[in-house]
């Protein structure tokens, strides 16, 4: 009984020792690395999808001094102009963000991430058409209000006779009319706060 005791609190040691230097790697890894200080027209040259997948490399990969993550994780950055991601504590294009929101404003949301600049409803089914139903995804792709600053997709099920839901075909201009009406109403929003 003796020994089993100690066996468990030598077992327990290590296993704290074991956390505590884990949750110490990931600390350093969080602090480590990163694009800050980076060349702004460096940045611009780098598109959305390589910074994901962290293929872009430029600027120093020294913190900037007095935050803890840098302006990743801030919510308004100092440099920033309104409207271009800082100021509104969102990682995109605060316009096109708010566009996006009104425009899909009667669809049920089923994410939103102002980080990533995802934005996708639930089904929705308009009163007029209850055998059809749509369903949007919608991504901001920079801090820029640009016209290529949004991407949309339309997905459309209908009902078959067997009262299954059936994938249907979506007119490509759909996307597009759902952009345009996005960017329409992010120039308002400019605009209107000017």
């Amino acid at each position: 009984m003796v020994l089993t005791m100690a066996i468990y609190r030598k077992l327990a040691l290590h296993s704290y020792l074991l956390a505590t230097l884990a949750v110490a790697g990931l600390m350093l890894a969080a602090c480590s690395g990163g694009n800050y200080g980076a060349d702004p027209k460096a940045q611009k040259e780098c598109d959305y999808v390589q910074r994901q997948r962290g293929e872009c490399t430029f600027g120093s990969s020294q913190k900037p001094a007095g935050t803890l993550f840098g302006d990743t994780f801030t919510f308004g950055g100092k440099d920033k102009k309104p409207g271009e991601g800082g100021g509104s504590g969102i990682g995109v294009n605060s316009w096109l963000w708010r566009a996006s929101l009104d425009t899909v404003a009667f669809m049920p949301l089923a994410q939103a991430d102002p980080f990533g600049g995802v934005i996708l409803t639930d089904w929705y089914s308009p009163p007029e058409t209850p055998e059809e139903r749509l369903k949007v995804n919608i991504l901001i792709l920079g801090t820029e209000l640009r016209a290529d600053g949004v991407k949309a997709q339309v997905f459309k099920n209908r009902k078959d006779v067997a009262g299954n839901w059936v994938e249907s075909p979506v007119d490509p201009k759909t996307n597009t009319d759902l952009e345009d009406a996005i960017l329409t109403r992010a120039r308002q929003l400019r605009v209107a706060n000017k």
